[in-house]
């Protein structure tokens, strides 16, 4: 009954990050910042609603590290979102989720986390994955990479911060900060760029804040009733989400090479989670 219903959650997740992903691209001819304002915006509504009906303090009690979160998050998903201008939506998501090999570097050098033999080999299978992606797949852009790269290495930071962060503040209170972070930042510089959203796009743009939220809320309920081990493969369903919408809807073409490169970052991820189960167990 719990796999069933954590596969329920993290389905309804991977859908709801696909669609924003989605979303970003078709939002294309808008600067990165105008829609970084409005992914903010969005969920800032709903994040300040929940917590005002839960009576939860606003402000937190770890505030420099929320700060920190929210700042390194912002970062993070405004270099995503660059990314989305030049890469395939599904090439881009995959390539994000090397995320927690970097949080795995920054463990070492910040928390002083030791990372065994076999980790460090996962950590390669997923690095030749970039590297075939790179080195075979002409379709790849340099600068698309190096961007998808940079927020997928602040990502790793994020999970630093969170998890200094530990029960001290709920969950809502850290996305709030994020999403208000979010929307400041890019309300500021979307500025001198500004260009109103017409027609459709408006309806792109609130799903921005929407799906954003109920794929970070969903994903939450998941590792709120099941182990780390049993949910996080499923993470991996965004990557798949994506790469089939963005071939039949938005046409994006993907070569043997990109398909292997993505096969070879999953693989290698999903691999280090299940050895971190059994080295708990």
């Amino acid at each position: 009954m719990i796999i069933r219903k954590v596969l329920k959650y993290m389905i309804v997740s991977a859908l709801a990050f696909t669609l924003m992903n989605i979303s970003v691209k078709q939002l294309a001819q808008y600067n990165v910042y105008e829609i970084v304002f409005f992914r903010g915006f969005g969920s800032l509504l709903l994040t300040m609603g929940i917590l005002h009906r839960l009576q939860i303090p606003i402000l937190g009690n770890k505030r420099k590290l929320l700060v920190l979160r929210a700042l390194i998050g912002t970062s993070s998903m405004t270099l995503f979102f660059m990314s989305l201008k030049y890469l395939s939506a599904g090439t881009a998501v995959s390539l994000r989720y090397l995320a927690p090999i970097f949080s795995a570097i920054f463990a070492i050098l910040l928390l002083k986390e030791r990372i065994r033999a076999p980790q460090w080999l996962f950590f390669l299978i997923s690095f030749a994955g970039v590297l075939v992606l790179k080195g075979l797949d002409t379709n790849v852009s340099t600068i698309g990479l190096l961007l998808i790269l940079g927020a997928a290495l602040l990502s790793g930071l994020v999970y630093i911060t969170i998890s200094k962060i530990g029960n001290s503040d709920h969950p809502v209170v850290i996305i709030n900060y994020f999403m208000f972070t979010a929307t400041v930042f890019g309300g500021l510089l979307a500025i001198p760029y500004w260009k109103n959203p017409i027609g459709t796009d408006w309806l792109l743009f609130i799903g921005l804040g929407i799906f954003g939220f109920i794929g970070q809320l969903y994903m939450t309920k998941a590792f709120q009733i099941a182990a780390n081990n049993l949910v996080a493969p499923f993470k991996y369903l965004e990557v798949l989400f994506t790469g089939l919408i963005g071939f039949m809807w938005l046409g994006e073409v993907y070569t043997k090479w990109s398909l292997l490169g993505i096969i070879l970052i999953i693989l290698g991820l999903v691999s280090n989670v299940i050895y971190k189960s059994h080295r708990n167990k």
